[in-house]
């Protein structure tokens, strides 16, 4: 049974979304505040963590900076439930590594949905175990990414973003392809967070980032590297 942390302050909440997470067949822990979510998180590893932003005693950016600095947890799946709804605040949430950014108000029947959704993409099975192209190394069942046998960090996102360019290397992929394949959603919001995506990747490959080219009107591609 897989487990999903659920880290919120307000209880009547954080028991609703224990409902129907339950309902749905999970296993659920809840922390009501951050240092108690960030604790909980690193030391039972659960497969999922749904976090508030606003939480008393650490608030939600700090729990998941914390998550992403920790090994151990440093690749567990974090849909941010908040009552920030503004477009800026999505962004910001998204582009920090979120894997999903829900406002409150809320559909439990949606968040069931995107969870589901999110651990059904990072529990598949992989093809090859360790993918090669040119310079770049994937190493599929650990998400480590390797650069001229060098590791480079790269985000659980930004993996699958540049895993899927290079294994369609050659042929433009259109925006809203990606998006759906990526984030799972066709939306302006996810529009500009794929270009700022696009945009560290290409820092983080140094030299390298010259591969992905922008395809104007459609989206991007991975160019084959020159042997």
């Amino acid at each position: 049974m897989q487990r999903i942390l659920i880290v919120e302050d307000e209880v009547d909440i954080a028991n609703l979304i224990m409902f129907n997470l339950q309902r749905a067949g999970y296993e659920v822990l809840k922390a009501h505040d951050g240092i108690a979510g960030t604790e909980i998180a690193i030391r039972e590893r659960p497969d999922l963590i749904i976090l508030d932003l606003m939480l008393p005693g650490r608030d939600g950016y700090s729990v998941f900076r914390e998550i992403r600095r920790d090994a151990r947890t440093a690749r567990i799946p974090v849909i941010i439930l908040t009552a920030r709804a503004q477009t800026e605040d999505r962004i910001q949430g998204l582009e920090a590594g979120a894997d999903d950014y829900l406002t409150k108000p809320f559909s439990p029947k949606e968040l069931v949905l995107r969870v589901n959704a999110i651990l059904k993409r990072a529990n598949a099975p992989p093809g090859a175990v360790e993918y090669e192209f040119g310079p770049f190394r994937f190493d599929k069942n650990a998400v480590r990414f390797y650069l001229d046998n060098e590791p480079v960090d790269l985000t659980g996102t930004e993996f699958k973003l540049l895993l899927f360019l290079c294994e369609r290397s050659g042929k433009p992929q259109d925006r809203n392809e990606l998006l759906r394949t990526i984030w799972g959603y066709s939306d302006e919001v996810h529009s500009r967070t794929l270009d700022t995506h696009m945009k560290r990747l290409r820092q983080k490959l140094g030299e390298h980032g010259a591969l992905i080219e922008t395809v104007r009107g459609v989206g991007y591609l991975v160019a084959s590297p020159v042997t």
